[in-house]
């Protein structure tokens, strides 16, 4: 990143989101729900269903809830169905950006997503527009207190394609086939991990260290704050501005 690291960026967005809204329980519960109903609700067999059960736990989630959960997506108990939808566009400055979102009402969610861009002179793009800048890559952060060397051997014997040091926290890097092979080598040798996902990644960078960084700031607020919003990935480089 461009003059930050970027994990901290990671750190404070999902931060201060997290803090303003507190609805990450209700992200991860529909994540839940959505990978139970397509892959069953066996963590054991379900590699997307146990990266969600992973993430809440890690978020000290009553383990009643996520239970819940799964039994809403495989049937056993009443629940709402969501669906999984993609948006792609480009933002301020140029910044490729891609949303990605559960609802239960696709008619509701678009023109509201829709609606942002526009209020920034923006327009959402058709699919593929900009997401095949990106690929999805597993990313378990570490906490850097933690010797080089223990986590360089751990990652790398378990299969991950590189650990590098970023401002108080090591980031290894997998491809998603070997994410789980990996986070269960971390987690056995007991790390302490800050937080692990798939994540989408662009070698393709935008600098907005320029006139268009508010804007860009405001529209990835707007996105974060819709309760369908599940993740928003951008390609873009900035200094987080000072609070």
């Amino acid at each position: 990143m461009s003059g930050h690291s970027k994990w901290s960026t990671i750190k404070h967005k999902k931060g201060a989101a997290d803090a303003k809204r507190g609805k990450v329980f209700t992200r991860i519960l529909k994540e839940i729900t959505v990978a139970a109903r397509l892959g069953g609700g066996d963590v054991g067999s379900n590699p997307r269903l146990r990266l969600a059960v992973d993430t809440a736990k890690g978020s000290n989630m009553p383990k009643d809830n996520w239970e819940r959960a799964i039994k809403k997506g495989t049937g056993e108990l009443e629940g709402v169905t969501y669906e999984e939808v993609l948006y792609e566009g480009y933002g301020p400055g140029g910044v490729a950006i891609i949303v990605e979102a559960l609802t239960d009402n696709k008619n509701r969610t678009t023109p509201e997503i829709r609606s942002y861009f526009s209020k920034f002179g923006n327009e959402l793009g058709a699919a593929n527009s900009v997401s095949y800048m990106f690929t999805k890559q597993g990313e378990i952060v570490v906490d850097g207190e933690v010797a080089e060397d223990t986590v360089m051997e751990v990652a790398l014997e378990a299969g991950a394609d590189d650990v590098q040091g970023e401002e108080g926290a090591w980031i290894i890097s997998t491809d998603p086939a070997a994410y789980q092979a990996v986070k269960d080598a971390v987690d056995a040798a007991k790390l302490p991990v800050l937080e692990a996902k798939i994540i989408r990644t662009s070698a393709v960078r935008v600098d907005m260290n320029n006139d268009k960084l508010k804007s860009f700031l405001k529209l990835i607020d707007l996105l974060e704050d819709n309760d369908d919003v599940q993740n928003v990935w951008t390609n873009a480089d900035y200094d987080e501005p000072e609070e």
